[in-house]
């Protein structure tokens, strides 16, 4: 595992957000969780955050050093892990306090809630530095969430290292936040948070460094190629490495993002993620069939590219 990270680090991998595989009885499944990284960096990505596919907002303070020593301890050398820390301010330095033993470069800060001031919030975030060192990137899920102006003071003390971008707009829509955002910190330190579909906007005509996907879980190798046409600005390329994970994307917006790519990867017959964490639950029975078929379908995709890369 990676102990060091800079701003270009942002764009030299697609960030994966696989889900947490567990046990029937809720424990941490290291099989299954072991064959999800291998299978991401067979396919070249080197950059896995836990946030929220793996309901990291949910795991219990009693078990985060554990499962994050595990996840560590299954990284490979040149893998960037990023663990989770949040939402609320009181389990922030419960996970500071965590973190302050161990490497992690850069953590993910969950999106909080009401009650809380801009204020606040920057109180919070800097006595989470000061407890571990860790530099935060901001997962950023709602207009105004945090004022650029705040962004730019936090990243010019080392509390912030980014912003992980995912507020939703109509295609075509003006996005003053994230004008402002960019304005404030740069381009090279946003990533699109959305998965590949919205990426090509953010990274073609927002200049966004990179992204974070699921669909990634399933097809590293298209995935990275995706990212890298991107970064060339060849649209015709990307909309074509797109097109296989579109049914699979489909239906995790009209279903559920979480639920569906935890299910899609045991239903791929890539690992068997086991019970999906609670307040969670698992896809009805009536949209299995789809999204079995949309996961093994990508995952055919995702064989026959490697393949035809390798000849």
């Amino acid at each position: 595992m990676r102990h060091s990270v800079t701003p270009s680090d942002l764009a030299a991998s697609v960030m994966a957000v696989p889900p947490l595989a567990c046990t029937t009885d809720g424990q941490f499944a290291d099989a299954a969780n072991a064959a999800m990284l291998q299978h991401l960096r067979n396919g070249g990505v080197t950059t896995v955050l836990y946030g929220g596919n793996a309901l990291a907002q949910h795991w219990p303070v009693s078990v985060y050093a554990d499962w994050l020593d595990r996840l560590a301890a299954m990284a490979s050398d040149d893998t960037w892990l990023l663990p989770s820390v949040g939402p609320d301010a009181g389990k922030l330095m419960d996970q500071a306090a965590v973190l302050k033993s161990r490497r992690f470069p850069v953590a993910l800060l969950v999106p909080m809630g009401a009650p809380l001031t801009h204020d606040g919030m920057g109180v919070a975030l800097r006595r989470f530095h000061a407890g571990c060192g860790v530099q935060l990137l901001v997962y950023i899920k709602t207009d105004g969430y945090i004022p650029a102006a705040l962004l730019s003071d936090l990243l010019a003390e080392g509390v912030v290292f980014g912003v992980k971008y995912a507020v939703p707009r109509q295609p075509g829509e003006v996005d003053p936040y994230l004008r402002d955002i960019i304005a404030a910190i740069g381009a090279d330190r946003v990533i699109s948070g959305f998965g590949e579909p919205p990426a090509i906007s953010h990274m073609l005509e927002d200049g966004l460094a990179g992204y974070t996907a699921g669909c990634v879980c399933i097809a590293p190798a298209m995935s990275m190629a995706l990212l890298e046409a991107l970064k060339r600005g060849n649209r015709d390329e990307a909309e074509r490495l797109l097109q296989p994970m579109r049914a699979l994307e489909d239906l995790r917006g009209s279903i559920n993002e979480i639920r569906v790519l935890h299910d899609a990867l045991g239903l791929s017959g890539l690992a068997d993620m086991g019970p999906i964490l609670p307040p969670m639950t698992p896809i009805a029975q009536a949209d299995r069939d789809r999204v079995a078929a949309a996961a093994r379908d990508l995952l055919a995709a995702e064989k026959d590219f490697r393949a035809a890369k390798a000849a």
